[in-house]
């Protein structure tokens, strides 16, 4: 475990920046990229707000190690952390995730409770009982699922979405091929990823960050009656669900969900009671 720590030390995290102003770190889901905040981050940035996006390790422009120990959540959160604390950010942030992304964020919340002024929640993953059948699928036999994963090409990807009827077909054609790229530019071997996944459900009375949680009515990825039910379990939540809107609300809706967020974070203003995120948790953190 301590050679695997040493070398997460070491992974290459691909990230940009936009902006000046209170800092807003942005986390994709799983098979995504950065590019799934194309058009919150300019807005961020119009609002006043320094944004940060990164490619979750496995991802992206981001380090691909080849041993599947890198994809257990506990080592792709571990990373995540370790980047942030590298930024040395000379106060308290805000979150927004997507999905897995969204899991991590409540995840950094509850370990680094100081360093976090609100979080912004777009249908997120926190528990395994969320998990849509082929997502279960994948957890069942990771090592079949990498293999499958690894053989779709990328065309293929971009077709089936435009023969999904539900929402995918209302995505900007740049969007869907955007999303076909992310998918194919991702390892195989973060399907890893979803076996490692705790229930975060016993530890949301702690997460006392302000937060919002925006979901779509018809996500199929993740079961959208959780998402009310996090908000209940949340000591300080406000919850949004948007009608015709699938797992990905922030690029399906991406001009309601940025003004929601932008608002939401204004609305939280500079709270005083945070600190700095410039020094890492103590061990057993």
């Amino acid at each position: 475990m301590e050679e695997l720590q040493n070398s997460l030390d070491h992974l290459q995290i691909n990230f940009v920046e936009r902006g000046q102003g209170i800092p807003v770190i942005l986390i994709h889901g799983m098979a995504a990229s950065l590019h799934d905040w194309k058009d919150m981050l300019p807005a961020l940035e119009q609002a006043g707000y320094h944004g940060y996006a990164l490619d979750l390790p496995g991802h992206g422009g981001s380090a691909k190690p080849q041993d599947v120990r890198y994809y257990h959540t506990r080592a792709i959160y571990q990373q995540l952390e370790d980047w942030i604390f590298s930024l040395k950010l000379n106060q308290p942030a805000y979150l927004v995730g997507h999905s897995l992304g969204g899991y991590f964020s409540l995840e950094f919340a509850r370990r680094n409770l100081q360093h976090v002024l609100g979080i912004a929640l777009i249908d997120p993953l926190y528990t395994p009982d969320q998990l849509s059948a082929l997502l279960r699928h994948l957890n069942w036999r990771p090592d079949w699922s990498e293999k499958i994963w690894s053989r779709i090409p990328e065309w293929m990807v971009n077709i089936w979405m435009q023969l999904d009827h539900s929402h995918a077909t209302r995505f900007p054609d740049d969007a869907r091929q955007q999303i076909a790229t992310d998918f194919k530019k991702s390892t195989p071997q973060i399907v890893h990823t979803i076996d490692g996944i705790v229930d975060l459900t016993p530890y949301l009375p702690e997460i006392a960050s302000p937060c919002l949680v925006i979901w779509g009515e018809h996500d199929i990825t993740l079961n959208p009656a959780y998402y009310p039910r996090l908000v209940s379990a949340l000591p300080q939540a406000q919850g949004v669900g948007l009608l015709g809107c699938g797992h990905q609300p922030h690029i399906e809706q991406a001009q309601s969900v940025n003004s929601m967020v932008r608002d939401f974070f204004d609305q939280l203003g500079r709270p005083e009671l945070a600190n700095p995120i410039v020094e890492p948790p103590t061990a057993g953190g």
